[in-house]
């Protein structure tokens, strides 16, 4: 689990951040910093790099390797630091409040501002880098990637997917983005997982998010990854969240990936409720009907 910052931000100086930005410019080039590249690279004297590594050492920004020769990498801990030094400077955001979600592949936190928003930091490659770096499109044009790599990639794709929808599909309402990290608005409900629906509800609901998925088809887009975990239940409706994945519908597996949208909702549906959805509903054909617009309802699509 990545510590959140936070609090360590009114602690740190300029200076540290010199540091932190000339390691995150020295990893563009190489996972690990050398040592005597860092003074070139943050634009600090030599006895100046001592104590600033001393210091984003201590509060865990960044770490060293000694092997060949002496390396230094930012930590999620530092990459956060930048981004919220970020915002901050932007007056995207006031202050850090308490989590509302902690997972391998995001952190989300509450924020401060004109009123309370969501930041997201991606993880992506946190704890399993080859897994993620081999599934997502958007690496697939590099050998060679870093976490820091993955996790930007990530928060670019879900905020462009974000704006591209908004507000015409129910997502999170994008509010700003710097590196791996993202502020939205907060969004209403319970995750569907969560969500304790009455049986007569069940059929209502996968078509609202079915209903999403044609406008969000009709803007060019395709979740990818579409679970009972990214979804959102409130009175008013649905919220879909989480779009790294996403891929435009023009992409060479975008019927794939519909299709693979399509069978994870029907297949928790059918199993959550087995006497309202037909879990052996045709997957393909109502994949097919988001595609061309046409879908209404998966009551058209159920085995006879």
């Amino acid at each position: 689990m990545v510590r959140n910052v936070a609090g360590d931000m009114a602690e740190l100086e300029p200076e540290d951040f010199y540091l932190l930005s000339g390691v995150e410019q020295g990893m563009r080039f190489s996972e690990w910093v050398r040592r005597n590249k860092l003074p070139d690279y943050a634009d600090l004297t030599a006895e100046e790099i001592d104590y600033r590594i001393d210091r984003c050492l201590d509060r865990e920004l960044i770490e060293r390797k000694t092997l060949q020769y002496e390396g230094y990498q930012l930590t999620f801990e530092g990459y956060d630091a930048l981004a919220l030094r970020t915002f901050s400077e932007r007056g995207t955001i006031d202050g850090v409040g308490s989590p509302l979600g902690l997972g391998k592949e995001g952190d989300v936190y509450e924020v401060q501002s004109f009123k309370p928003l969501a930041l997201k930091y991606h993880r992506e490659g946190y704890t399993n880098f080859r897994a993620v770096n081999r599934e997502r499109e958007y690496t697939a044009d590099r050998d060679h990637v870093s976490w820091m790599y993955t996790a930007r990639k990530a928060a670019e794709r879900e905020y462009e997917a974000m704006e591209s929808l908004y507000p015409d599909v129910s997502v999170p309402r994008p509010v700003d983005h710097n590196r791996h990290a993202i502020v939205m608005d907060k969004f209403p409900g319970v995750e569907l997982a969560r969500a304790k629906l009455e049986p007569e509800q069940a059929a209502g609901v996968l078509d609202l998010i079915y209903r999403e998925l044609v406008t969000a088809h009709d803007l060019g887009w395709i979740h990818a990854d579409v679970s009972e975990h990214n979804v959102a239940v409130a009175e008013d409706g649905v919220t879909l969240f989480d779009w790294p994945q996403a891929v435009p519908t023009d992409h060479e597996n975008a019927r794939e990936f519909l299709e693979r949208d399509v069978a994870n909702l029907l297949r928790y549906f059918g199993r959550k409720y087995p006497h309202e959805i037909d879990r052996d509903a045709d997957t393909a054909a109502i994949a097919a009907a988001i595609a061309d617009g046409s879908f209404e309802t998966v009551r058209t699509f159920e085995s006879q």
